[in-house]
């Protein structure tokens, strides 16, 4: 039971002391050692990525079947709550938040970087710098993007929703393994296990994510004005947006978070118009179209190609460390669109997890990843023509990618704003900088929007599936978040969390798997008791 009483008032204190200890102990480990923690932890990502794949695609692509299943099945009339019982939030105010929760950020980050790494090779495409290669980029970033990631958040979005908005549960992973291990065992230390691991790796998972885009933004900073951020204005920078975070998250749900979500959907869509109407529109379009028709023709076969013959990195450190790394978030993710999913039945959660953010994001992929290789191609015959006219040989005449790529080379984050310029020169406007700057200031507005979502869940496991949880806990865990940020920013450990997050992927997607027994098994037990009642009632209705 949550403590009623004392320092730890309105939580759990097993979960709240065994999970700090844990955090402080790793920050410090990650700290002091931080080049033999990224060894160690490297190592041993590398060894589950290689040995586990197998089980990484089977999992994510038997997650999502199920899913689709359920969604068309009679289970998909399910409530999400009481029977009748109308959703917290507007459709409008519902997406928008479940995508700036779950994709906003990354898409931001990766929808020009991973095109163009894969453009420079991968392994669907004979050839590399080419149209081929241009066009299985876009399908295999479509597919890293699409429904095995939504399921992947999904599936524990939909258990909790169920046992604690249904069947009166707390709003924690330990309710959805009841049906399997008992009320007993989940009560006590079994239960608080489970919720501990997840409490640790979401609280790092966020940290993570908050470090590296504290480095895209001052990127951003740097591409506008010229001036390069020390690691002490970073620190500052983090206590800023920490800040930020806390304010939301202590005025609620219904408040801040909606709020930021709708804002990030609003000017996401006016930075995504922007591109495609002064970026090369019609080759987005056509991109877009093509790269949805690609996904959809290729994603089974994708989904379970698991390059037996070669064995080679790229999977591993592409799809495979993907689903890890969707896995280290599903828990966070998923206890937030739960959160904020009540009284929508089982068919319309799914369908609005799995169709309308995927889409959304294609739209999203095909407009920046397609305007980058738009420019590359220009870039690649300009370079053609040049070789020609002035009779290059050798290394001069050898194609090594345009400005955008050679930029996400040099720097991953450098990517977006590097196609901003190209933007600018091609359309012969001066949008450069306004586009950088909306784009730094979306940065700054998703990373709060997942922080203060994401210190929500914390505070929420923390208390034992009080969607209420005291704010004291939320502002303690919103600092503690920013505080391990920093300290792994100072430390140069953020390497070392990132492969430690994909290591804690491979319980988490074993934690999964029950969830997903244990829903089933409720869901035939409401079934089988439903149909007793209504068999029940029509004998009655005879014998009268």
């Amino acid at each position: 039971m949550s403590n009623s009483a004392g320092l730890l008032r309105g939580v759990d204190a097993r979960i709240t002391i065994v999970s700090t200890a844990l955090i402080a102990s790793f920050v410090a480990f990650c700290a002091v050692l931080g080049d033999q923690a990224g060894e160690i932890f490297s190592g041993l990502s590398t060894a589950i990525l290689l040995n586990f794949k197998w089980f990484y695609l089977i999992m994510a692509s038997g997650v999502l079947v199920y899913l689709l299943y359920l969604m068309v099945s009679r289970f998909g009339n399910i409530t999400l709550g009481r029977d009748g019982e109308k959703p917290e939030f507007s459709t409008i105010s519902w997406l928008s938040m479940l995508f700036s929760a779950g994709m906003g950020i990354g898409l931001l980050f990766w929808s020009v970087a991973e095109p163009m790494w894969h453009y420079a090779g991968n392994p669907f495409s004979a050839t590399t710098l080419s149209a081929e290669s241009a066009e299985s980029a876009m399908r295999v970033t479509f597919f890293h993007w699409g429904m095995h990631a939504w399921a992947l958040y999904l599936m524990p979005a939909l258990c909790l929703a169920y046992f604690s908005f249904r069947k009166g549960k707390p709003l924690s992973i330990r309710s959805t393994l009841t049906p399997l291990f008992g009320e007993a065992r989940m009560n006590g230390w079994l239960g608080a296990m489970f919720d501990i691991l997840i409490v640790v790796v979401t609280a790092f998972g966020i940290a993570t994510s908050f470090g590296l885009g504290v480095e895209q933004l001052a990127t951003g900073i740097k591409t506008l004005s010229g001036f390069e951020l020390g690691i002490g204005l970073k620190m500052a920078l983090i206590l800023a947006i920490s800040m930020v975070a806390i304010m939301s998250v202590v005025s609620g749900v219904d408040r801040g978070i909606k709020l930021l979500s709708l804002w990030n959907m609003l000017l996401s869509l006016v930075i995504l118009a922007a591109v495609m109407a002064f970026g090369p529109t019609r080759y987005i379009l056509n991109t877009i179209l093509e790269g949805t028709s690609g996904y959809a023709q290729s994603v089974i076969g994708m989904s379970l190609w698991s390059d037996t013959q070669n064995d080679a990195d790229w999977q591993n450190w592409w799809t495979a460390f993907y689903w890890a790394w969707w896995l280290t978030w599903a828990p966070f993710v998923g206890t937030f669109i739960a959160r904020i999913s009540r009284g929508r039945t089982i068919r319309q959660l799914v369908m609005g997890s799995l169709i309308i953010p995927v889409l959304f994001s294609f739209v999203w992929i095909g407009t920046f990843g397609g305007a980058a290789l738009s420019y590359e191609k220009a870039d690649r015959v300009s370079h053609q023509q040049q070789v020609q006219s002035q009779g290059l040989q050798g290394e001069a005449a050898e194609f090594t990618g345009g400005a955008i790529l050679l930029a996400t080379k040099a720097d991953t984050t450098s990517s977006l704003f590097t196609l901003f310029d190209k933007i600018e020169q091609s359309s012969g406007l001066a949008i450069g900088n306004l586009l950088g700057a909306l784009a730094s200031l979306l940065i700054v507005t998703y990373f709060v929007t997942s922080a203060d979502s994401g210190t929500l869940v914390v505070s929420t496991l923390a208390a034992r599936g009080n969607m209420h949880p005291p704010a004291w806990s939320r502002v303690a865990w919103g600092l503690m978040v920013g505080a391990i940020a920093a300290a792994l920013l100072w430390s140069g450990g953020l390497k070392s969390v990132q492969t430690a997050s994909i290591c804690a992927a491979l319980p988490i997607g074993v934690i999964l798997v029950l969830m997903a027994l244990a829903l089933h098994r409720a869901l035939l037990s409401e079934s089988i008791a439903s149909l007793q009642m209504t068999t029940a009632d029509d004998l009655r209705a005879s014998a009268s």
